[in-house]
């Protein structure tokens, strides 16, 4: 065995160890609305070592990685007997992306992946990468995962290799080891962002869609999309209505799309997506939070101004940068976990509560969607502050 080799590997295993046990502190919030923690949560280098290295000496004298990693990114989130569990966005260094279970025992450090990547059946050979998972614990009893299922247009030019085309696979399972794979979503429309509603809407599965002509832009789809199906195992979007829209010079003129499964609160379904508007750089994405009816959850009912949270500092560099995207999120005792990706190249969590997110949809100004407007809604703050000032000093005179 040469010396190279261990001493290779001792060195890589250890930084590994290193990262695993590393404790997450929370950074100040400017804000009050939501808590950021200094370290991502899941990167490649958070990956098994015995998915990357060929153990063999003799195969492997210089302990060089065999299978190597792009990114960890978009990931669904489900709390699941008394473990985060992140269904994760790997991306190879090919390009070619896979899911991958990262369970922590509490929500914000010690990330460690399953033994194996998550397997289902195979049923499109020209199925080509997968990737962004929504996880949806149903009360139906399945927990399902749907997920991009992207291909090259079949109607793609000869020579050209980039256009493609997306559509929604299903995947459900009752103890997140076996998986049944579904047909695909059926639509009229490309789908590359779709969620499962939780519960049964008038005695039907409910989807939120993304309407899309395009494989990047939305074009004539008007936002995020609600449809109703008779049959979960015979997915087909037959009618669309458009639940949180557009608009121009917004944070999702570009596109918008559903992140995770909404959350059930006292106030109404608690709902968080990303906005994508483009600029000189490119697209840019970030996030926020709006809420619907309880009993009709394709009704809005409130939506703050403007983005949640957007890229800040470091989160603005990778891949794909100036990008947040999340598809998971988990309430335990109130406090609800964000899981964001930054830039598609890891995996963060930021922390608020219920309470706290409905004061600040319900509470903040809406999009008066002209400067003018914003100008008003400023000058009507400061004015409701400076009277507050004066009363309360004149009860102290």
């Amino acid at each position: 065995m040469s010396i190279q080799f261990e001493r290779n590997k001792k060195s890589i295993f250890e930084q590994q160890q290193v990262l695993l046990k590393q404790i997450n502190t929370a950074i100040p919030s400017s804000n009050g609305i939501v808590q950021r923690y200094r370290n991502p949560v899941v990167t490649k280098d958070h990956i098994p070592l015995d998915w990357r290295f060929d153990f063999n000496p003799s195969d492997n004298p210089f302990f060089m990685e065999r299978i190597s990693f792009n990114s960890t990114m978009n990931a669904g989130a489900l709390y699941w007997q008394g473990k985060f569990l992140l269904f994760v966005r790997v991306e190879g260094v090919d390009r070619k992306s896979f899911f991958a279970v990262a369970e922590s025992p509490n929500g914000i450090d010690s990330f460690n992946f399953w033994e194996r990547p998550l397997s289902f059946p195979d049923i499109d050979p020209n199925e080509t990468n997968t990737y962004d998972m929504r996880i949806t614990a149903h009360e139906d009893g399945w927990v399902y995962g749907i997920f991009c299922s992207e291909r090259l247009a079949p109607d793609a030019l000869a020579g050209d290799l980039s256009t493609a085309i997306a559509s929604s696979g299903i995947i459900r399972s009752k103890d997140l080891l076996k998986w049944e794979r579904l047909p695909d979503i059926k639509s009229t429309s490309q789908q590359r962002n779709v969620v499962l509603h939780p519960e049964f809407v008038n005695g039907k599965y409910a989807l939120y869609t993304r309407p899309q002509d395009d494989f990047i832009f939305a074009n004539k789809g008007g936002g995020i999309g609600w449809t109703l199906l008779d049959d979960i195992c015979n997915p087909v979007v037959v009618a669309e209505e458009i639940v949180n829209p557009r608009r121009y010079h917004t944070i999702k003129e570009v596109k918008n799309g559903e992140g995770p499964a909404p959350i059930k609160t006292e106030k109404g379904w608690l709902h968080l997506a990303h906005g994508v508007r483009g600029t000189a750089a490119g697209l840019r994405y970030v996030l926020y939070l709006y809420v619907t009816s309880l009993d009709q959850p394709n009704v809005m009912i409130a939506e703050p101004a403007g983005y949640f949270m957007a890229p800040e500092g470091k989160e603005r560099v990778g891949d794909v940068s100036n990008v947040l995207f999340s598809n998971g999120w988990i309430v335990k005792d109130d406090v609800v976990y964000i899981y964001y990706a930054s830039s598609d190249t890891r995996v963060h969590v930021a922390s608020s509560t219920v309470e706290q997110l409905l004061d600040y949809c319900f509470e903040t100004a809406v999009d008066g969607l002209r400067s003018a407007a914003s100008v008003k809604k400023i000058n009507a703050l400061i004015e409701k502050n400076k009277h507050y000032i004066e009363a309360t000093n004149s009860e102290t005179d």
